[in-house]
């Protein structure tokens, strides 16, 4: 059935169970995949740091493992929402884990090649697998129950998605960070004795096993959810069935609209945030590789509690008051960051995690409410301004090449979160001026 939200009861229903019992197999292993892309997210972070070292690349170079990723998402959101609305939900999310399967396989020629650019194309690969999986399960989560619980349910499932990340950081930090940092002194003896390339391609080769590793449980995920009955709206066309859906009708939901340039600029403050916080703890604590990817795992464990204390929360409150609070404190957060680098500058990075927390899947479920049969098309678009995770991480680098600051970087995420801000307490709330799928405006 298609999404339609009553915005003055989203938080408050409730009488309905959560998640239906004859759903709950179906949730749980559609819920696993947002674990699943945790993961592979957040191996960017460390990706960034390790690619500097064993490929000798600026931080602006290092910052295209983002670009190179969210450009597969914002390539194939629409795609990936054709596809659903032809063949169903399940083939579609099927189709994402081979695509993010491959992906991960690739990195084996990648590092037999000492081939940065096969990895960035490796990364697309990976992610173009990712934009099917987001579009599918985020609406599907959505729908799998009473739409008045749909913003605690999808938020219920996101919170796995800082699982993942933990995971991805964690992964990355034991099994890819070598934990040895070469002085310039050092380089230049390596490189006086010839043994500078084979130090770098070893530390290339290091990423290889966890993907390979990753690749594989992505694969079983797919056979298992082939396998498994899924309820009939993951599997229907809607074709023939809501054939008035259509991305041109979205342009008469200002709340959707504005979600779109509210979720570019959440993802970039994120993924801009987590990209830079080793370089900034090592910038201005000085501590070493690893034990700064532990204060990123810290950071991600910050955003979990958030995720799943903001889904309590919402009970109380309305989702969208929250997400501006949040915002609010996030703004502040990183104007300490600037202000104060240091020791005082990174646990105030550290903290916006918590309050990032809530901000996708809430943005997320607020602008597709009420599209009714244009809820594919909505969350496609919702996915493609996940690109902003692309060109936030390159700016936040621009600023630093040009300024040798990454306090200074962090006003970029900055202002993202003054976006974020305005459409929780405002862009949201915007509705249609006229009737839209039979149910007046409010």
């Amino acid at each position: 059935m298609p999404l339609a939200l009553n915005p003055q009861s989203e938080d408050q229903s409730e009488d309905a169970p959560l998640i239906p019992h004859q759903s709950l197999l179906a949730f749980a292993l559609v819920t696993g995949l947002f674990l699943l892309w945790g993961i592979a997210n957040n191996l960017n972070d460390v990706l960034i740091r390790q690619f500097t070292k064993s490929f000798d690349i600026t931080r602006l170079q290092a910052g295209m493992v983002q670009f190179a990723f969210y450009i597969g998402y914002f390539t194939f959101s629409v795609p990936a929402a054709l596809v659903m609305r032809r063949r169903g939900y399940k083939f579609g999310l099927v189709m994402g884990l081979v695509l993010y399967g491959a992906g991960t396989f690739l990195f084996w020629p990648a590092a037999a090649a000492q081939s940065y650019a096969l990895f960035l194309f490796a990364l697309f690969v990976i992610a173009s697998g990712l934009g099917f999986l987001e579009t599918g399960a985020n609406p599907l989560v959505a729908q799998l129950g009473d739409p008045h619980s749909a913003v605690r349910r999808l938020n219920f499932s996101q919170a796995f998605n800082p699982i993942g990340s933990i995971l991805g950081v964690l992964i990355g930090t034991v099994f890819i960070f070598s934990g040895v940092e070469l002085t310039p002194a050092q380089i230049a003896k390596l490189k006086l004795d010839g043994a500078y390339k084979a130090y770098m391609h070893h530390e290339t080769l290091r990423v290889v096993p966890p993907y390979i590793v990753i690749g594989a449980v992505v694969l079983l995920w797919a056979f298992l959810i082939l396998r498994t009955p899924f309820p009939a709206i993951a599997n229907r066309s809607t074709e023939q069935t809501e054939p008035e859906g259509s991305y041109r009708a979205l342009l008469g939901y200002p709340h959707f609209l504005f979600s779109i340039l509210a979720q570019f600029c959440y993802v970039g403050a994120q993924v801009g945030t987590w990209s830079w916080f080793i370089q900034y703890v090592q910038d201005y604590t000085h501590l070493e590789e690893k034990a700064a990817g532990y204060l990123l795992t810290g950071t991600l464990v910050g955003f979990g509690v958030g995720r799943f204390a903001s889904s309590h929360w919402m009970r109380k409150m309305p989702a969208s008051t929250l997400m501006g609070l949040f915002s609010v404190i996030n703004i502040a957060l990183l104007a300490v960051a600037v202000l104060f680098p240091g020791w005082m500058g990174m646990w105030a990075v550290f903290l916006t995690s918590f309050f990032m927390s809530l901000m996708y899947p809430t943005i997320f479920a607020l602008g597709i409410r009420g599209l009714g049969p244009h809820t594919k098309a909505g969350a496609s678009l919702i996915v493609m301004s996940i690109v902003g995770g692309a060109l936030v991480p390159l700016l936040i680098a621009y600023a630093y090449e040009r300024t040798h600051s990454m306090a200074l970087g962090m006003l970029v995420p900055l202002v993202c979160y003054v976006c974020v801000a305005w459409y929780a307490f405002w862009g949201c709330h915007a509705r249609p001026a006229a009737a839209a799928e039979g149910v007046a405006a409010h």
